[in-house]
């Protein structure tokens, strides 16, 4: 699909197109593309594909109408649904590299940080993305384990990883499976282990945690739930988070940033983290879900709408 658009700094494929049993040839295909200029992206996409709605809409509209909608509604990506290629469909979200580095980095609006916590699949790779997502997935791991009990098996921790970024979500009231984390976690569990072995094991090496393996060759997995790993967990989160969780960072006589905590209790500090997200993921969607009825215009987003919750009627029923 990039081949026939303009050329970006990032692409991922998302979501459901990615699950190994998944067979179905009608399921639209999720992109997320980062581009150093939204409006310049659209414009030149406008001379390639002049069908594609959102391009049309900024080419309009510019800043007043899209643009500006999406920084100060959404979330700052553009989605174009229901394009049509090669006899396929796809959806392409188009965001600013800047604005997708921040939101993996700091957390701030926990949309596009959300998507690269689950496997995806790199089509254009970029060195800034890459490093930024690293500590993106030691996050998500701290902050499943901070709301994780002192036992627990490694689907569950995917589990709990794939869910941060689906708490609150307005959609998972009307519009999603009511299955939907199981079954992203089932049908990409291999993909999941890929991505978060190592963090696992430089957890255990750093004694934060236990693994062992099941008889189901699964790996079980412990952990100390005192007051003093969960400020080791917290002090791996982005520091608008930690300040939230009244985490604060002292500078010591030697010139080294030591995190410290106010926390009285573990409980205390997953309870704090679980709202600070779920009040995030719930404002994102709100205004994610306002600025892309606006952008991909009525006609696309009831049909889009529809599409989802037609499946999650069924999962519901």
């Amino acid at each position: 699909m990039p081949n026939v658009l303009p050329p970006v700094e990032f692409a991922c494929v998302y979501g459901s197109s990615l699950h190994p049993s998944n067979h179905d040839k009608t399921i639209m295909t999720d992109y997320i593309l980062g581009v150093s200029d939204p409006k310049q992206w659209h414009s030149e996409n406008l001379k390639l594909n002049k069908h594609h709605y959102a391009s049309w809409m900024v080419h309009l509209g510019g800043e007043s109408l899209i643009t500006g909608v999406a920084d100060r509604i959404g979330v700052g990506v553009h989605f174009n649904p229901f394009v049509t290629w090669n006899g396929k469909l796809f959806k392409y979200g188009v965001v600013r590299m800047h604005d997708l580095l921040q939101d993996v980095q700091y957390w701030e609006k926990f949309y596009l940080c959300g998507r690269l916590q689950k496997p995806v699949h790199i089509v254009v790779d970029n060195l800034d993305v890459s490093s930024t997502n690293s500590v993106n997935l030691r996050a998500a791991v701290s902050a499943a384990l901070l709301l994780l009990p002192s036992e627990f098996t490694e689907a569950d921790l995917y589990a709990k990883v794939c869910s941060l970024s689906y708490t609150g979500d307005i959609r998972m009231l009307f519009a999603e499976d009511k299955s939907k984390v199981k079954k992203i976690v089932t049908g990409q569990f291999d993909l999941f282990h890929l991505m978060y072995k190592p963090f696992l094991e430089e957890y255990e090496a750093k004694k934060l945690l236990r693994l062992s393996s099941t008889a189901k060759n699964q790996i079980h997995v412990s952990q100390d739930c005192d007051l003093s790993v969960a400020c080791s967990l917290v002090s791996a989160l982005p520091s608008s988070i930690r300040s939230q969780i009244s985490m604060k960072e002292e500078i010591r006589e030697t010139g080294r940033v030591i995190p410290d905590t106010k926390v009285s209790t573990r409980e205390a500090a997953a309870n704090c983290l679980q709202r600070i997200l779920r009040q995030r993921v719930m404002v994102s969607s709100a205004r994610q879900a306002i600025s892309g009825f606006l952008a991909v215009g009525g006609v696309n987003a009831t049909r889009y709408l529809a599409k989802k919750v037609n499946k999650a009627w069924k999962s519901w029923s």
